[in-house]
């Protein structure tokens, strides 16, 4: 089940593609995500001409990022903005204070999750769920920075009383997989979707028939392309921050909502697992 990249909105896309771009294209992007307003009353001569680019090449940067021209960018684009924001800037100056810089990792979390929330897709996020729900066992797949967000969903499920699991390890994943079902489900949580232990681990479970979701953050990589239900994460990189490291609260976000929607159809039968998991724990306590 591919993504249908034109429906994002016209920032999140960009920030989602940001990786992918030439250093041309960036330099579009970059004046796109820093002056959207002025974009939307400008011509596309005034945007070549202060870049420096020809005309074409503007409009090739906006067919590359899924519109028809410019003018139908600049249209989506004023769709997004008829209540401004005020745009984040996260470079960390040389005099900012230690709250100043904090100030900005939140706000910059803050933007990751709802230019996430602005590309949330609910008819495959409806799926996702239900393909958990009926599965006899999930798995969960990262490695690296990934492996985290791995092992917290299995925190989490392991209260649904759904049977559970995270790997980390790329050997145990292939191994995990070639045991896998009809009635199992793989959850790969990649940011790049180009992680060749990934697509290795994906072809061994869907050769046996398991059902997959993939969380990354972009839509035209290999593992969205393979996975039966692709959920996005939309996150761009700064001077301090990987493109991958601010994707992680999103990630997590996407992992908490699975879960709370899960526990939610479950009812009684989701509380009366939490309490015994609960109670279970409890005797750790003093």
């Amino acid at each position: 089940m591919g993504a249908n990249f034109n429906n994002f909105p016209c920032l999140p896309r960009i920030r989602t593609m940001y990786s992918q771009f030439s250093e041309k294209e960036k330099t579009i992007a970059d004046y796109i995500l820093e002056h959207p307003e002025k974009i939307i009353h400008s011509t596309i001569n005034q945007v070549s001409d202060d870049l420096f680019v020809a005309d074409a090449t503007v409009f090739r940067f906006c067919k590359r990022i899924g519109f028809n021209g410019f003018q139908s960018m600049k249209i989506a684009l004023a769709s997004e903005i008829v209540n401004p924001i005020q745009d984040i800037h996260e470079t960390i100056q040389e005099d900012d204070t230690e709250k100043e810089i904090a100030e900005k990792v939140f706000k910059a979390n803050i933007r990751t999750l709802d230019d996430t929330l602005n590309i949330f897709n609910e008819n495959r996020f409806e799926d996702a769920i239900e393909m958990i729900m009926n599965a006899r066992r999930v798995e969960f797949y990262g490695n690296g920075g990934s492996g985290v967000i791995a092992m917290d969903a299995h925190h989490k499920f392991l209260r649904t009383g759904i049977q559970s699991v995270a790997y980390t390890d790329s050997h145990f994943q292939i191994m995990s997989a070639s045991q896998l079902t009809d009635q199992d489900v793989i959850v790969l949580i990649s940011h790049s979707g180009s992680n060749k232990d990934m697509m290795d681990v994906l072809q061994i479970a869907k050769k046996n028939g398991a059902k997959s979701i993939g969380i990354t953050n972009l839509a035209k990589s290999p593992l969205s392309q393979k996975v039966d239900i692709p959920l996005f994460t939309a996150s761009q990189e700064t001077d301090y921050r990987s493109e991958a490291l601010s994707s992680r609260i999103a990630q997590l976000s996407i992992i908490d909502a699975l879960y709370v929607n899960v526990m939610a159809k479950l009812n009684n039968a989701g509380h009366e697992s939490l309490h015994k998991m609960r109670e279970a724990v409890s005797l750790k306590k003093l």
